[in-house]
């Protein structure tokens, strides 16, 4: 049909663009997960938007670029709805759901005190 004969060679080459396609897609894969994992190991307490954002924003690449930046912000911020150690508490929750792990067992800590409200924690 061609006016010659595929041989080894041929076969050869096709199989080497193939694979070299693969390698491409591979690594493009990789790079556009890189913020979310990231701000998972880094226990980013919006870990999962950066994921997310990371994958999605990589075809036009200036949301990916934010989603990077953000994988690096600092995570010393506490939501006000939240104290602290529940604050913590949730985040390594969300953070080995995203990891595929067993949460964490809660720890048996006694409730703090609301500061806010006049509650002192006594009787």
């Amino acid at each position: 049909m061609l006016g010659f004969e595929l041989d080894f060679w041929d076969y050869a080459t096709f199989a080497t663009f193939a694979l070299a396609g693969v390698a491409v897609l591979v690594i493009l894969v990789w790079i556009a997960g890189l913020p979310g994992r990231i701000a998972i190991s880094r226990k980013h307490p919006d870990a999962e938007a950066v994921n997310i954002m990371g994958y999605a924003g990589f075809i036009p690449l200036v949301p990916w670029v934010q989603a990077f930046i953000w994988a690096f912000k600092p995570t010393d911020i506490i939501d006000i709805r939240r104290f602290p150690t529940e604050e913590a508490r949730e985040i390594d929750a969300n953070i080995a759901r995203l990891k595929g792990q067993a949460e964490p067992e809660p720890s048996k800590q006694p409730p703090v005190a609301n500061p806010t409200s006049g509650d002192d924690g006594k009787a």
